[in-house]
């Protein structure tokens, strides 16, 4: 074997090395993520705070999806149970330019009694983490300092991370109720899914 030859062997076996170390580091960064997911969203901070911040789900033609209403029920309650003055919903639009699901979630909540002067309606986010970026923006701008963030159990891990990574000084998390996945299967595919995210935004990747 040639001198070229053997560089190009040990060069080859440098980078397969690379690689699993690499792979090594994502799938340890996954599970301990996904650890701090599972005991972030057996978390009910019902906290006082100057906001109660509704992340947005799937809204049908004007109406919130299931999930979004879930979110948005638990938000009320939280509202009426004096937890905050104010409540921030969020989500911009789909296919269907005439709705968002920031405004679907507003519109929801007013008819269900919350003064429209007390909410809030941010309808331009995309994804999490552009809705995340504009709560931030509208709490600043109106001397919010706190809030507490409604989702589902294993997607309030990384609103928080995004929340603070915002400047929002104390962020608490109240899941909707009965939003943890059942089954084991279920479970570990939504922990590894939002794990995954969180390291793609850490990269800045999303």
């Amino acid at each position: 074997m040639d001198d070229d030859s053997a560089n190009r062997r040990r060069r080859g076996h440098w980078f397969l090395w690379l690689v699993a170390l690499m792979a090594a580091a994502v799938a340890a960064f996954l599970a301990v993520t996904s650890i701090r997911i599972v005991r972030e969203s057996r978390l009910e901070e019902a906290k006082p705070a100057d906001a109660i911040v509704v992340f947005g789900a799937a809204e049908y033609s004007g109406h919130p999806s299931p999930v979004l209403r879930a979110r948005l029920d638990h938000a009320f309650e939280l509202f009426a149970q004096g937890i905050a003055p104010v409540v921030i919903t969020t989500g911009g639009a789909a296919a269907d330019p005439r709705f968002s699901e920031g405004g679907v979630g507003r519109d929801y909540l007013m008819h269900r009694g919350i003064p429209e002067r007390d909410l809030i309606a941010e309808t331009q986010g995309n994804d999490t983490a552009q809705s995340a970026v504009r709560v931030a923006v509208i709490m600043r701008a109106n001397g919010l300092h706190s809030c507490v963030a409604v989702s589902d159990a294993y997607h309030v891990f990384r609103i928080k991370k995004l929340l603070e990574h915002e400047g929002i000084s104390q962020v608490y998390v109240a899941p909707r109720p009965d939003s943890r996945p059942r089954s084991l299967w279920q479970r570990l595919w939504s922990s590894v899914r939002e794990s995954a995210s969180y390291l793609l935004w850490r990269l800045g990747i999303t």
